[in-house]
């Protein structure tokens, strides 16, 4: 594998793709799997992906920690812990296409929707939606690597700043991927071969989340909403891709 040139060729933008995403342009890094699931097994790539993704999670959580959404992230850990479960215990069980079918058609109808719309006035969501969605956010992480539009989904509507929407993701996100090693610890998945293919990546992740830091600052708060919408639209045409395929 790492002396496979196509490996690289593939992998390097997954990385650069995942950091951009850690460093603010949330959602964008759901392209990653299925870009490095072209040169090896998509399980295999998630495998090799979350000791990266643990690494970025330092990066970008030391950038934005501190803007965080407590209450928020109650709302939504608890349901994540139990939507990771789930989707452990029932990966056997459920179609991954038809997960990323649904997924990317509710992405794209709200991504497009907020576009459209250009929605800025905050709602206020009944106590139980967060624990919903946050459940649902980290069912699809397990299941299709797809946690990123469910969360999105409740929490752009709630007219955070730009930066505590940062700050609440990042911590969200880091949570959900350490809840995520014993699944794959337990699947076999953090073999030698996988943890060494992670090692040689370092250094793209970790100077691709800095970058990702650094660009997502000097973009003001009104356009970086509209990237985050767009990359909603984008991603989820890509899961819905999948899904369609993979049903086909």
């Amino acid at each position: 594998m790492l002396d496979d040139p196509w490996f690289y060729a593939a992998a390097i933008p997954a990385v650069t793709l995942f950091g951009l995403a850690k460093g603010g342009f949330a959602g964008i890094g759901a392209l990653g799997v299925p870009m490095m699931a072209l040169v090896v097994s998509p399980v295999q790539a998630a495998a090799i992906l979350l000791p990266i993704l643990l690494v970025q999670d330092v990066v970008s959580v030391r950038a934005f920690y501190r803007l965080r959404d407590d209450g928020l992230l109650m709302q939504m850990l608890p349901g994540a812990a139990l939507g990771i479960g789930l989707g452990y215990a029932l990966a056997a069980y459920v179609p991954v296409d038809a997960i990323q079918l649904i997924v990317g058609l509710l992405s794209i109808g709200f991504g497009v929707q907020r576009l459209r719309t250009e929605t800025t006035a905050a709602v206020v969501p009944r106590r139980w939606a967060g624990g919903l969605m946050g459940a649902a956010s980290g069912f699809t992480s397990q299941i299709a690597h797809a946690g990123g539009p469910p969360f999105q989904m409740h929490v752009l509507p709630l007219g955070l700043t730009r930066d505590r929407f940062m700050g609440t993701s990042a911590i969200f996100f880091a949570a959900v991927n350490w809840m995520k090693v014993p699944a794959y610890a337990a699947l076999g998945q953090f073999s030698p071969a996988n943890l060494l293919a992670a090692a040689v990546l370092m250094p793209v992740a970790i100077a691709s989340t800095s970058a990702g830091v650094w660009l997502v600052r000097r973009v003001d708060a009104a356009r970086f909403f509209r990237i985050i919408y767009a990359l909603m639209v984008l991603v989820g045409a890509k899961l819905a891709w999948d899904g369609i395929s993979g049903l086909g």
